[in-house]
């Protein structure tokens, strides 16, 4: 018989990346099961028990009636209080405008919009979900790219632990828009601009001179002091709460200078601490850069 599962429940907004979640897991060696209904999971789980050989289950579940929702909610309930599945949910999101975008690419039918609008079956969707979501680990694939998303799913799930607390560094762009699964965002827009440096402009937060401008300014690092011991004190909370990761945004104007670097210096302080793993993901470092080309 085998003494422990771990079980990981893929969902999440339609088109917004389950099939390359899936296949991510695959890669892990999960044994992945696309699209079983809720109600199959205790005999499936029988089953596995008598085989013994099955510790890492991956499902991917289409949540997308209310039935299936309760459904699954009864059934993982039953399933944990075994003492020997350990269960994490996946949703997957992206925003209205990038899951019309993909549709329209696909030229497929939205599942909950088969006579009428993408943008009203998305909405029937989001409400359907609520509530599934506020207890999952939410990822935002809007700006990501399937290798970035099964970067980032390798990133929380690889290895024998999936509750190792680890901390996302991401800078961001206001201008592209909020990251979604962000838990702390800080708007770091009242800090001198390297933009209008015209030798800075082409050059990012990664860039040495870049760099030393933003924090050569005693309004930086006054911030930067301050907001680092909030960071580190706050920390041991997190993790004592149980959350597998914490993501904490960076932004300014466009995401090319002083989010970079800031985020890049705050990841390298966390880092030296030996006490958390840090991942840093610059989302909008290239965007500029990929607007000139393409024009």
């Amino acid at each position: 018989m085998v003494d422990s599962l771990k079980l990981v429940v893929i969902t999440g907004m339609s088109g917004a990346g389950k099939t390359v979640a899936m296949q991510s897991f695959e890669d892990m060696n999960y044994f992945c099961i696309d699209n079983l209904p809720p109600g199959l999971l205790p005999k499936f789980w029988e089953l596995i028990k008598e085989n013994g050989k099955v510790t890492k289950l991956a499902l991917v579940i289409d949540l997308r009636s209310r039935n299936f929702f309760e459904e699954l909610q009864q059934v993982l309930v039953q399933m944990e209080d075994t003492q020997m599945i350990e269960t994490s949910i996946v949703f997957l999101d992206a925003s209205d405008e990038e899951l019309v975008s993909r549709y329209k690419e696909t030229r497929r039918t939205h599942p909950l919009a088969m006579d009428g609008l993408v943008t009203e079956g998305i909405r029937k969707e989001r409400a359907l979900l609520e509530e599934i979501k506020a207890e999952a680990m939410v990822i935002d694939t809007t700006t990501l790219s399937p290798r970035q998303l099964r970067d980032r799913i390798m990133s929380e799930f690889k290895g024998d632990n999936t509750h190792t607390f680890r901390v996302e560094m991401v800078s961001f762009g206001f201008k592209y828009g909020l990251p979604i699964d962000a838990d702390i965002a800080m708007d770091v827009r009242f800090l001198p601009n390297p933009h209008y440096i015209e030798e800075l402009r082409p050059m990012t937060g990664m860039d040495q001179p870049v760099y030393d401008y933003v924090m050569s300014f005693e309004e930086t690092e006054n911030f930067y002091q301050q907001f680092k011991e909030l960071v580190l004190s706050i920390l041991p909370g997190y993790k004592k709460e149980g959350k597998t990761s914490l993501t904490i945004a960076i932004g300014c104007t466009g995401g090319q200078h002083r989010s970079v670097a800031l985020t890049e210096r705050l990841a390298k302080d966390i880092k030296e601490t030996e006490l958390y793993p840090v991942n840093i993901t610059h989302r909008d470092k290239g965007k500029r850069k990929e607007s000139v080309n393409r024009s």
